[in-house]
């Protein structure tokens, strides 16, 4: 017996966003917001639904779950880098 859905929650910088259930719908939506970022320069469109879109990909697409984990750990390389080497800040 298939395990019933439950809404899957996107965590953003300290916000919760609701996501379909159905993997289904969240490539759907990951592809849709992908491909209207392409038309960020239109009024209200915006090139910040690429990186979203990507996001919501990661939960179901392990291409896109690594590539996502090599940009994670490079910048936190990175802030580390700047940050003198030692711990990040709390």
């Amino acid at each position: 017996m298939s395990e019933p859905l439950r809404p899957r929650i996107l965590r953003l910088f300290g916000r919760e966003i609701p996501m379909p259930a159905s993997r289904i719908g969240r490539i759907v939506l990951g592809v849709l917001l992908i491909f209207l970022g392409f038309l960020g320069f239109l009024p209200i469109l915006g090139f910040w639904m690429i990186p979203l879109g990507l996001f919501i990909l990661s939960h179901d697409l392990a291409v896109v779950r690594r590539v996502r984990r090599r940009i994670a750990v490079a910048w936190e390389k990175r802030s580390r880098k700047r940050n003198g080497g030692g711990l990040p800040p709390a």
